[in-house]
């Protein structure tokens, strides 16, 4: 695919979706870079970010009362944060928490992750605990063939090929294989 402002092929792809109508364009790695930067002194983060947190304000006492926030912990204020688009120190993050809140809604469509989770289930193994002196150690048990085929097949699931391997062998001398 070549890029829609020169003859060179294109590596960076941009979809913009205005008033429900989908516009994409299509550029290398030069003009992408020259739109960048025309895009960037155009709308910069911190305008973006203040633009975010005025959409949908409408009550003058509430906007008010926003201003006026301020973090205990850097003094920033919540004007400071959306003329700058960014924060003085960690608490701020706790002092803006209500606003930020909904900033992220806006941006997200919602204030809590709803990303994937991991598609398997992981399983912790138990670690067994050191004995402490005078613990009395149980008698050790005598291993059957089952019981070390069941060790190695949970060895194999959590990828502990060492511990697979050792039990094999186990398995191996007690059927009289070599």
């Amino acid at each position: 695919m070549k890029c829609n402002k020169c003859t060179k092929k294109a590596t960076v792809h941009l979809t913009e979706i205005i008033d429900g109508k989908v516009m994409e364009m299509h550029l290398c790695e030069d003009c992408a870079r020259a739109q960048s930067q025309q895009m960037e002194q155009q709308f910069g983060l911190a305008d973006l970010l203040a633009g975010l947190t005025d959409f949908g304000k409408h009550v003058p006492d509430v906007q008010q009362a926003v201003s006026v926030l301020k973090c205990a912990a850097c003094g920033l204020t919540y004007e400071d944060f959306r003329k700058f688009g960014r924060f003085g120190c960690a608490q701020c993050y706790v002092a803006f928490k209500a606003q930020l809140k909904a900033l992220l809604k806006k941006i997200h469509g919602a204030s809590v992750h709803l990303g994937k989770r991991p598609s398997r289930e992981i399983s912790l193994v138990a670690v067994p605990q050191p004995s402490l002196p005078g613990d009395v150690a149980p008698p050790p048990q005598e291993d059957t063939v089952e019981s070390l085929r069941a060790k190695l097949q949970a060895a194999i699931v959590h990828e502990d090929f060492e511990q697979a391997a050792s039990l094999r062998d186990k398995i191996y001398g007690m059927e009289g294989r070599s």
